[in-house]
């Protein structure tokens, strides 16, 4: 068995590089534990969902450098990161994480701000007089 299985993982301006090393389900965000590294509950849910969905928490540790955006588009990114990593590890979990979603890159992003209004759709404030 290899020893390190590599997955980047893309969102909005985020980008994650993903390590899985066989070990006992310890994620390490930025050299930080996970419960350091996001505040919220449900971003950690998020970065655990394809580990779930594989049955595969406590096999591996995952090793997460990631940098731009914000917490949620991070987490995102690590999110599918560690789906493309596991796919790496064993490639029958491609149905399950598919099916799931996990393994598509979301391809919303931010709007760009258009001249003559305030944001992308936020208009100047109108006042009859």
């Amino acid at each position: 068995m290899a020893n390190k299985f590599y997955g980047t993982g893309r969102r909005k301006k985020s980008i994650a590089r993903v390590y899985l090393v066989p070990g006992s389900g310890k994620i390490t965000v930025n050299k930080r534990d996970i419960d350091d590294y996001f505040g919220l509950e449900t971003l950690k849910v998020v970065v655990r969902q394809p580990l779930v969905a594989t049955e595969t928490t406590d096999k591996f540790d995952v090793l997460v450098n990631v940098r731009g955006g914000g917490f949620t588009g991070q987490a995102g990114a690590v999110r599918h990161g560690i789906a493309r990593a596991l796919l790496q590890a064993d490639a029958d979990y491609r149905p399950v994480l598919k099916k799931s979603g996990y393994l598509t890159r979301d391809p919303r992003m931010k709007e760009r701000k258009k001249y003559g209004l305030k944001a992308a759709r936020r208009a100047p404030q109108f006042s009859k007089r």
